[in-house]
């Protein structure tokens, strides 16, 4: 109800005179319209401050806000603003509370999605942005050579320190544990002589050679970034982005491209290393040709990585790849085997969903591409790519597909394989996909430093990550000891060729064998599975095949076993030879269960 008007304002009013629109008085017709004239100001000007202004700028006004005073809608203006901090500040205090009624570690456990969406997804993000500004600068401003040159010097002061002090402790790395991709942190950093390495740029590009030259901390994802703008690739891409090139070394790395080039470094050409005595060394196939064989798998026990040239092919823009469903053991492993020997076929992968079902993958390079089957499976809001290959499986049907390349090689990044599917349950919801994917994956690293002594224990007696890698010959019977031991599906089946080269990995014959990578990443399945046990009995069965496990994953053999895989007769030459026994831990005290937690 209006209240009353002023004398004032009453004494100045004019009578209304009423417009009627000429169409009015019809059925149906709007009603009469009264307008009213506005007063004339006391000094014949236009009057201000009725009912928001004078003239056509106050009939503009008050068609807009109806009317409302400006003071009133300031409030409302400033109420609409800050609903989104008060539903913020509200959905944090229930969270809050929610998790003091739960407890913090009962949350961590059971809802660690909660913790990761929240925190680690973001994150995530803000690590990624500075990392790839970090490289874009340094690489503008082409100060990576100058300041690697600094960076080694600062390598060898800190060994000729250590020696001094008289090399009481043994040396390693500096990087925290925390950052490696590996799923355990090690427990000797704590008790070693940390060399601080800060060595992460790309070096040289030599089209010439055909030849990159990068600091060990160089990733995967950088590579890719860095090189396929230029028009240029490495032939060995191994799957995650944070994978880095000094791990890849003196660990194994591996892709679908392995049946034609070998592991990651078989497709290295040049390492320089700082050693024990604080000496920078370069070795190659035709230079100190022993410590060139022997750094692979090393696990950084024969000196410091300082630097790695690595080949380079030309680049195309997509692969064409095939889709074909298998049942049946003996038919998948026929099948795999037969494509995994095609030296046409640029790329070979397979998974296997069960004992008796799998899809075999085969990709060509290419530079042409139907426009209508173009999948560009790398963006943020598509389907994890383990779960868009099952569809084919489920349908029955083969398919074709062009794949950019750059989304190919990372392909499993998102969804870090199907490892992110026990952590975002939800992850691969399509509602999910769109809001937050840009977000995906939480660094490994994170999810490593924020898991507390709840979630170690329960990943370690309730989860598998394994690389195992045999002979293809002795791959049926390699699933079915999988399946027997672990029960873990998907199964990742990736071919790779194994020269006879010196060093800690080579075939048991004098020629160059094909081999098969197993990867059994999730939760067993299997009834009464005990970890140790388990784990041994696998390893066990691999020794037996003459087949050889990556050294990032939990490994429960005797000193006895483990060389008993692996042949360190180079290696320990080696490291006679380099007085390296004082300087740096055997390989086997790195990478055992004893050493990581």
């Amino acid at each position: 109800m209006r209240g009353a008007r002023s004398p004032l304002r009453a004494a100045n009013r004019r009578p209304q005179r009423l417009v009627r629109s000429p169409r009015s008085s019809l059925i149906g017709r709007s009603p009469p319209v009264a307008s009213r004239r506005r007063p004339a100001a006391a000094n014949g000007g236009r009057a201000r401050g009725w009912r928001g202004g004078a003239g056509r700028r106050g009939r503009e006004r008050r068609a807009r806000h109806g009317g409302v005073p400006a003071a009133v809608r300031e409030r409302v203006r400033a109420a609409g603003a800050m609903s989104p901090v008060w539903s913020l500040g509200a959905g944090l205090l229930l969270l809050l509370l929610w998790v003091r009624h739960r407890g913090l570690e009962a949350v961590l456990v059971h809802h660690r999605w909660v913790f990761v969406c929240l925190f680690l997804l973001p994150l995530s993000i803000l690590f990624d942005v500075y990392y790839q500004l970090r490289a874009w600068a340094v690489w503008r401003l082409h100060s990576a050579p100058r300041q690697h040159a600094q960076r080694v010097r600062h390598i060898q002061a800190q060994v000729r320190e250590w020696k001094n002090e008289g090399s009481k402790r043994y040396m390693c790395t500096g990087r925290p544990g925390w950052l490696t991709v590996s799923l355990r942190v090690g427990k000797y950093k704590k008790i070693h002589k940390n060399i601080m390495i800060n060595l992460m740029d790309v070096l040289e590009v030599d089209t010439e050679r055909q030849v990159v030259c990068v600091e060990p901390l160089v990733t995967m994802g950088q590579l890719t970034a860095h090189l396929n703008p230029m028009g240029w690739t490495i032939p060995v891409v191994p799957e995650l982005d944070d994978l880095t090139v000094g791990g890849l070394i003196m660990g194994t790395g591996i892709e679908s491209s392995s049946h034609i080039y070998g592991l990651f470094q078989h497709t290295c050409v040049a390492y320089e290393l700082v050693l024990a005595d604080g000496s920078l060394v370069r070795c190659s196939p035709t230079e100190n040709s022993d410590l060139f064989y022997a750094v692979p798998w090393s696990c950084g026990t024969l000196g410091f990585l300082v630097a790695a040239e690595i080949q380079m092919i030309p680049a195309k823009k997509y692969v064409k790849i095939h889709y074909k469903p298998v049942r049946g053991l003996q038919k998948i492993c026929e099948k795999f085997t037969e494509e995994s020997k095609k030296k046409e076929n640029s790329f070979v992968e397979g998974l296997l969903y069960s004992l008796e079902e799998a899809v075999i993958m085969t990709g060509v390079l290419t530079d042409e591409a139907e426009q209508s089957k173009i999948n560009r499976i790398g963006n943020y809001y598509k389907p994890w790519f383990f779960k868009h290959v099952e569809k084919y499986l489920k349908a029955d049907t083969t398919g074709v597909e062009y794949i950019p390349a750059r989304h190919y090689y990372h392909r499993h990044t998102r969804s870090i394989f199907w490892e992110l599917q026990d952590i975002i349950p939800f992850g691969n919801n399509p509602i999910f996909r769109y809001l937050f994917g840009w977000m995906v994956p939480p660094k490994i690293s994170l999810l490593k430093l924020t898991q507390g002594e709840a979630i170690r224990k329960l990943y370690e007696q309730h989860h598998v990550v394994q690389d195992m890698l045999v002979p293809m010959k002795s791959l049926e019977k390699s699933i079915q000891t999988f399946h027997a031991d672990l029960n873990v599906y998907p199964l990742w089946l990736c071919p790779f060729i194994l020269p006879n080269n010196p060093g800690m990995v080579h075939p048991k014959g004098d020629e160059t064998e094909l081999y098969v990578d197993i990867g059994a990443y999730g939760e067993p399945k299997r009834k009464q599975f005990e970890a140790r046990a388990s784990m041994r009995q696998m390893e066990k069965f691999v020794r037996s095949v003459h087949g050889f496990q990556m050294l990032y994953a939990d490994c429960y053999m005797t000193r006895e076993e483990f060389w008993d895989m692996f042949d360190g007769s180079l290696y320990h030459k080696l490291r006679e030879q380099m007085n390296c026994k004082d300087a740096f831990p055997e390989v086997y005290d790195k990478i055992c269960k004893a050493a990581r937690h």
